[in-house]
């Protein structure tokens, strides 16, 4: 019987490794229901995925992309989810 190591899901867009970073850094958040992304709109949360990404970016991406892709991500969510009813 062979075992094999999990591993995390392998990002293949820097769209998505912007999504990650901000998930880990706790500034967006999943709607359990529908999927979409949500800013919770924490400027320390923001801060941190900013300079996770200024730091840390992904294999031939420079810091300056790989800021630039987080907060294009920012802007193109808000901070509720589209399917979802008002008040939810």
């Amino acid at each position: 019987m062979m075992l094999f190591k999990e591993r995390p899901p392998v990002i293949r867009t820097l769209r998505g490794w912007a999504v990650s970073v901000l998930q880990e850094a706790g500034a967006v958040r999943e709607c359990e229901e529908h999927g979409w992304m949500m800013d919770r709109g924490n400027p320390e949360a923001r801060g941190r995925a900013l300079a996770a990404a200024h730091l840390d970016p992904p294999p031939e991406v420079s810091s300056d992309e790989a800021v630039a892709e987080v907060r294009d991500v920012l802007d193109s969510i808000g901070d509720t989810c589209p399917e979802c009813p008002p008040g939810d």
